[in-house]
């Protein structure tokens, strides 16, 4: 999970989008994160603070003084205990108070004392989102060094058409990420494919497999967040990545073979998570082939390149190189030979059966260790193999 173990204050202000934010609590929490809210007067009057205190196991702070009961300064407290403070909805009002300095309630005034990253995440009525002074107001908060997740456009609840909708979710949540990011990789580089290649037989069908690059996506954002520079080589069907990450969409083998080739120029760690193709049509059409009266087609395959081995060949190849096996039977046997054969430093040997599943299990080999790694989410898989790579394991 991106998020495990990261602490997160939760400001809640007063706005109809508020009701949403409830949503974005709980798929903090499924992340692995620690939330706490804070909710000024006007968020309680759109939504109940029990609802995010039955969603985050914890009290919702309102007042200011409740967090003074034993003369310590709660606001301060809190503040200290976040790792990111992140404000949904920021109102107009709100971000007006945060830009000069009204500390009149707990969430603006942990918002002066705070030193960790914010984002917010604004939701207002177009016209007042277009005002030259909510625009100043954003401007120097961003000046600094707060960050903003623009509001969305499309239709607001007084019915307008409009730039004002709170982001979608995930997009804060993707905005989020990159401020909790550690330094541990800083100054590496990784390049990481993932998902299947497709090779075309004609305009309508194809030769591809069941994988979903879920594992591959899981690992580029995980060793993102831990500081390292990532490119990740995606495959048809990948599903979506944060903007910050660096991504090439690619389809066939080959055009996978040679994006790898060209961004794994020494860096520091190449991890083969794609299921590749191994064979590829040896003719293909661009028009639809008409099945006719026929009752039976002979179709002549030809063997893409191995891409794992061609870049552990590399004069300039990255300093580890990372395969993945995925096996019916005899997993370790034949990901050993994998190992030997390819060249890599280590490799993954899991069952065919984990493909477009949400849950894994798997071994990882070296040429002098053997380790096997429990079920548990893709996610949390993932980072258990980048702190093996981290590691030296």
């Amino acid at each position: 999970m991106y998020l495990n173990g990261k602490r997160i204050v939760l400001g809640v202000c007063g706005g109809i989008a508020a009701y949403r934010v409830a949503e974005l609590a709980r798929m903090l929490m499924k992340q692995g994160a620690e939330v706490r809210c804070v909710m000024t007067e006007a968020a309680c009057e759109f939504i109940s603070p029990l609802t995010f205190e039955a969603l985050t196991g914890e009290e919702v702070h309102r007042q200011l003084f409740d967090l003074t009961r034993e003369r310590n300064m709660g606001h301060i407290q809190l503040a200290r205990w976040a790792d990111v403070v992140l404000v949904a909805p920021a109102t107009a009002n709100s971000i007006a108070k945060f830009a000069h300095g009204v500390a009149d309630d707990l969430l603006t005034t942990l918002m002066q004392v705070c030193e960790a990253p914010v984002l917010l995440a604004p939701a207002m009525n177009a016209s007042m989102w277009a005002s030259e002074a909510t625009k100043r107001n954003v401007k120097s908060l961003c000046s600094r060094g707060m960050h903003i997740i623009e509001p969305a456009s499309g239709t607001l609840a007084c019915g307008e058409q409009g730039q004002g909708r709170l982001a979608e979710l995930q997009d804060i949540i993707d905005a989020l990420v990159p401020l909790l990011a550690s330094d541990e990789l800083k100054g590496q580089t990784w390049v990481i494919n993932a998902g299947p290649t497709v090779e075309a037989w004609d305009a309508v069908r194809i030769l591809t497999n069941r994988a979903s690059g879920k594992l591959g996506v899981a690992m580029a954002i995980h060793a993102a967040m831990m500081g390292a520079s990532v490119t990740l080589v995606a495959g048809p069907g990948v599903e979506l990545t944060p903007d910050w990450l660096e991504r090439i969409n690619i389809v066939s083998a080959d055009e996978m073979l040679s994006a790898c080739l060209q961004r794994a120029v020494h860096t520091d760690v190449f991890i083969g998570a794609a299921a590749v193709s191994d064979f590829r049509f040896a003719q293909s059409s661009n028009e639809k082939m008409k099945r006719g009266n026929m009752t039976h087609v002979d179709v002549r395959l030809l063997a893409n390149p191995d891409i794992i081995a061609a870049v552990a060949a590399m004069p300039d190849r990255p300093r580890k190189v990372i395969a993945f096996a995925a096996e019916t039977s005899d997993l370790i046997a034949h990901a050993k030979e994998k190992l030997a054969r390819k060249h890599v430093d280590a490799i993954v040997a899991n069952q065919t059966l984990n493909m477009g599943k949400d849950e894994m299990a798997g071994y990882w080999l070296t040429d002098k260790t053997e380790s096997f790694i429990e079920c548990m989410s893709k996610q949390a898989f993932a980072r258990e193999i980048v702190m093996k790579i981290v590691e030296g394991k």
